[in-house]
């Protein structure tokens, strides 16, 4: 019992290990980190302020915002209780009655405080108000209001950017778990489904993949993240795709493609990562947006397919079912790409000697069944 727990804690870590080791996740999120802890250098992310505040999560967009409006009004309660306090407007009953106050009503910093939030919020209350006897009341009275105008710009802007940012559509895209290996037209071909949840199209669609993997060059330097394209074909069409229904993703296996020198006993063991984008225009919205995901070897089911998910109701209605998405099937597949390659050109010989002959293109293949009948 001891040793199957202990088993179970070193496979749970070794797969945490593998996990952060990958550098797109399943959602798409890039698993990297920038600086050094050493020499940081945040002043960059100061001056792209906007774009700062817009990529922050909205726990810090609520802080701020709270710590915005409370802390204008909190800086502008004490410039209007010091304003107050320098006329003298705090005293109850003033020694001189003729002496004429700046602000009404103003006795201590909680009813500045107050005035403050009436002034900037545009609420008036009819207790507090300024007299207009004094002119550094005016003149605070204009600032705050342009301060409040300002945070409120800022704020809202920052709000609907969020919300409208084009990863917020990318979550409605999605992709298989996993990835398979397979014939499919008469070629083997790696291959992965990709969905959009929602009823409105991404125009422009394009989809592409990289193979990320390290590498020796002949002069012996080691590349960490050696990039690789992978051309991805579409099952609808190479250019325009219609983008209405799951589709199959397919890379043809042929001798340029970085997965020709895999074999099925072999992938497993194999240290790369394929990540796949895909990139579009939202209809809706006409914000450009790029879905991510990535596969691992184990990920990579080599003699599998997909199952169907489009079906045809009786009604005449296209149906997709995705429950079916991610699911496979056992398929006949060649052990490795050059097996298949090697089996591909041996049956082209043999088509083509059937047909041409084997030493003389202009011999006659003859039936000698036929001839011994017409001797007969």
């Amino acid at each position: 019992m001891f040793q199957f727990i202990q088993k179970r804690i070193h496979n749970h870590l070794v797969e945490r290990k593998i996990q952060r080791a990958r550098l797109v996740t399943k959602d798409g999120h890039c698993n990297i980190k920038f600086g050094s802890p050493e020499y940081p250098n945040h002043y960059a992310f100061f001056l792209d302020f906007w774009t700062t505040f817009v990529e922050i999560r909205w726990c810090f967009v609520i802080f701020f915002f709270v710590a915005a409006f409370t802390g204008s009004w909190f800086i502008f309660g004490l410039l209007w209780y010091s304003l107050a306090k320098n006329n003298g407007d705090l005293i109850q009953k003033s020694s001189e009655p003729s002496q004429m106050k700046c602000i009404e009503n103003i006795n201590s910093l909680t009813t500045a405080f107050l005035y403050s939030i009436e002034t900037q919020t545009t609420i008036g209350y009819g207790g507090r108000a300024l007299t207009g006897h004094c002119p550094g009341t005016v003149a605070l009275l204009i600032i705050q209001s342009l301060v409040g105008a300002i945070i409120n710009c800022f704020m809202c802007g920052l709000i609907l950017a969020k919300i409208s940012l084009p990863k917020r559509r990318a979550k409605t895209v999605t992709f298989s778990e996993t990835a398979v290996i397979s014939l499919w037209k008469g070629n083997l071909c790696l291959q992965i489904r990709v969905a959009n949840l929602r009823k409105t199209l991404l125009i422009g669609s394009q989809i592409y993949g990289k193979l990320l993997r390290t590498t020796i060059t002949p002069e012996g330097e080691t590349i960490i993240l050696d990039q690789v394209n992978v051309d991805f074909l579409v099952n609808a069409g190479k250019d325009n795709v219609f983008f209405v229904c799951p589709l199959t993703l397919y890379h043809v296996i042929d001798k340029s493609s970085p997965f020709s020198e895999m074999a099925a006993d072999v992938l497993q063991q194999q240290d790369f990562e394929l990540v796949v984008f895909l990139e579009g225009t939202a209809e809706s919205t006409s914000l450009s947006c790029q879905v991510r995901t990535s596969y691992l070897p184990r990920e990579i089911q080599w003699g599998h397919g997909f199952l169907p998910v489009i079906s045809r109701t009786k009604g005449g209605k296209y149906r997709v079912d995705l429950s079916n998405f991610s699911k496979t099937e056992p398929a006949d597949t060649p052990h490795c790409a050059s097996c298949f390659q090697n089996e591909h050109n041996k049956e082209l010989i043999l088509h083509q000697h059937t047909h041409e002959g084997i030493d003389n293109r202009g011999f006659d293949v003859i039936d000698l069944q036929d001839c011994s009948e017409k001797g007969d």
